[in-house]
């Protein structure tokens, strides 16, 4: 029996992006179509810029009215496909045809009118779908729907965290005001008193996963579970931690047509980005100095407090220091400064630019990464792709993907500090350089670094297992 599998998610690349979520959405179903007996297809909000990007290449295939409360909203089902896979669009001028994806007063009405109307849709689409999965809060509701209303028979789901802090939480009165289901079932979407979407996905599906092993572990704990731990705990034997790829199509330096040389485990190609880059942003020129890169979100998860007490003391080393991001006041305030008291050796690009990034991918020799908290991470990923040391604290996905430099095994892909510690990430820092400085160690570890694959490949083989395994044929 084939298995045919609806993604549900909020944002997906190439069409919306904030975030890693748009990444995983976009290029695991690719992967996951080459397999035997499977097909994946994915559904997603109609925001404006995907009007403005993609409206010549949708097809309109049906309207519907979605209750909302004591309001019917219209539903335009859209269908395209690219890159082999068939995408879903749900359209809505009220709710969607607004500047950017989230951050608005009304984001629960929202996303409980998509997740409706993406359950309403199931027997719409040219398409049976045996599973339904879920990607974070914005889709919770969607697996709590579909187990509510059975639009299918022996209709399966499964729900994904990618990131738990985030959970979609609104005042119980909404229940009654937005969500046209019987009241017996509130017990499946409340939480401590409120309507959380992230739970009534976690309750709801029949299974769960995250993305990565560390990181399943460590939302079962009150320090990481953010509230929701109890649960997790609960179902743990359905609980599973799959580690993220990334598209070694999309980001790959012998390809990448945003670097000034592309290359291949050559260290004098990425010498030549290093000088092209430091040109370009003002830097002395000298393919020789350490050049050290962190291209972020300015948030606290982000571990940015950590390197406001280091960096100045660092920056007395010879080295030079890239950072790439935007985000809260307080961190752009500081970099700017930071960067104003060491001219010679630090550059705070705050913005965000795809290209520049490519570039400090391309040009750097580490790549840093002091994380709070990472369910996965992707960045560590592409620096592995583009041949660059990545330098990170021990926590959910960057601890399963980057295994510290050992100098009596010769073993280890990067450098690793396990305590959310300022002095720690300064010492590994410097021990980084260390490493740098000698010819024999350098060279090994950039041939662990060579060695280290995160492709979508392994990673959709447990996927597909997964789906066999909760597949309704399978009950």
């Amino acid at each position: 029996m084939k298995n045919n599998i609806i993604f549900v998610a909020s944002e997906c690349t190439p069409f919306v992006k904030t975030g890693g979520l748009a990444d995983v959405v976009g290029s695991l179903p690719q992967t996951l179509n080459q397999h035997e007996n499977m097909e994946v297809r994915v559904i997603l909000p109609l925001y404006k810029e995907i009007i403005e990007g993609w409206f010549d290449q949708l097809e309109l295939m049906e309207s519907f009215l979605v209750p909302v409360g004591w309001r019917n909203q219209e539903a335009k089902l859209y269908k395209l496909s690219y890159h082999g896979v068939v995408y879903y669009f749900i359209g809505n001028d009220y709710y969607f045809s607004r500047k950017g994806t989230y951050g608005y007063y009304d984001d629960g009405e929202r996303f409980v009118f998509f997740s409706r109307a993406v359950v309403d849709a199931l027997t719409k689409l040219d398409f049976k779908p045996t599973i339904l999965h879920g990607h974070d809060w914005q889709a919770g509701l969607a697996v709590a729907f579909a187990k509510i209303q059975q639009p299918i028979e022996q209709l399966k789901t499964i729900f994904t965290i990618h990131n738990i802090k985030y959970q979609g939480i609104m005042q119980t009165e909404a229940y009654d005001e937005l969500f046209n289901v019987p009241r017996n079932h509130i017990g499946g979407l409340e939480w401590n008193g409120l309507l959380n979407c992230m739970k009534a996905g976690l309750f709801h599906a029949d299974k769960i996963t995250t993305v990565s092993p560390s990181y399943a572990e460590e939302i079962k704990t009150p320090h990481y579970g953010e509230g929701l731990y109890p649960i997790l705990t609960e179902r743990h034997e359905d609980l599973v931690g799959i580690i993220n790829g990334i598209d070694t199509d999309e980001y790959n330096p012998e390809t990448d047509k945003h670097i000034s040389f592309t290359y291949k485990q050559s260290q004098v190609k990425k010498k030549e980005n290093k000088k092209s880059l430091q040109e370009k942003l003002g830097l002395p020129v000298n393919a020789e100095k350490p050049l050290y890169v962190i291209v972020t979100r300015l948030v606290e998860q982000k571990g940015l407090h950590l390197l406001q007490a280091i960096i100045d003391e660092f920056l007395q080393e010879d080295v030079q220091f890239i950072l790439l991001g935007t985000g809260e006041h307080e961190f752009e305030d500081y970099f700017y400064h930071a960067a104003e008291r060491n001219k010679e050796r630090l550059v705070s690009y705050l913005g965000f630019d795809e290209g520049l990034a490519r570039q400090l991918y391309a040009a750097s020799d580490f790549f840093v990464m002091p994380s709070q908290f990472e369910p996965c991470g992707l960045s560590q990923l592409i620096a592995l792709q583009y041949e660059s040391v990545p330098i990170v604290r021990e926590t959910g996905g960057l601890k399963d993907t980057v295994t510290p430099y050992n100098e009596h095994t010769r073993t280890g892909n990067g450098f690793s500090f396990a305590n959310y510690n300022a002095h720690e990430l300064l010492h590994v820092l410097r021990y980084s350089l260390e490493i740098y400085q000698n010819e024999e160690h350098w060279a090994t570890l950039l041939q662990n670094v060579y060695n280290s694959h995160f492709s979508w490949n392994d990673s959709s083989l447990l996927y597909a297992e997964l789906y066999e395994a909760v597949a309704p044929s399978k009950f």
